[in-house]
């Protein structure tokens, strides 16, 4: 610890060695981690924000990280840390004093399906995106999530359940029974 000014701060020791193996990693992986946390927060800033500090906790633990592929290990930091944080993007909601008379149109450039994915709890939108845009297996996304893969395949199929019900994404003919 420092005092500085009366104001004490904490002073971390900086990891010895392999901060080129770190450099070049991050050089190599950081849009694509970026792209990962995009989906998971659905803001640029936020994003880049998440992938920032996983990649200032894996600056702590390099030296422990199997260098031949540490990507798996920051990629788990990267969604617990999503997984954990305690703010919520804002949602656009703005409180009034009087209800609008009709329904605000819908905007046209929006993507439904986005919309719906970003209406998913977290857990639940972090599995589609691993799945389903990042392509992992099972057993990639249960290790990355810290779960089991019988965890993932229920979040897989309750957030699909989610998915298929959104007002969003359903129409009148979806909704109807058949005959």
């Amino acid at each position: 610890m420092s005092i500085d000014d009366g104001v004490v701060t904490e002073v971390r020791a900086v990891p010895t060695g392999g901060t080129a193996s770190f450099d070049a990693f991050v050089a190599a992986r950081s849009l694509a981690l970026v792209r990962t946390a995009y989906l998971l927060t659905r803001d640029h800033a936020l994003a880049e924000d998440l992938v920032q500090t996983a990649l200032a906790k894996a600056w702590f633990h390099w030296s422990r990280i199997r260098e031949d592929n540490p990507e798996p290990y920051v990629r788990r930091i990267l969604v617990t840390t999503y997984a954990s944080w305690w703010h919520r993007k804002w949602t656009g909601e703005i409180p009034t004093e009087e209800l609008p008379e009709a329904p605000v149109p819908h905007r046209e450039d929006r993507l439904d399906l986005w919309d719906a994915i970003g209406r998913l709890p977290r857990r639940q939108r972090a599995v589609v995106v691993l799945r389903f845009y990042e392509d992992l297996s099972e057993p990639e996304t249960a290790r990355l999530m810290g779960t089991s893969v019988g965890t993932v395949k229920s979040q897989t199929a309750k957030a699909l359940t989610k998915l298929r019900l959104d007002p969003a994404l359903t129409t009148p003919a979806d909704l109807e029974t058949p005959r």
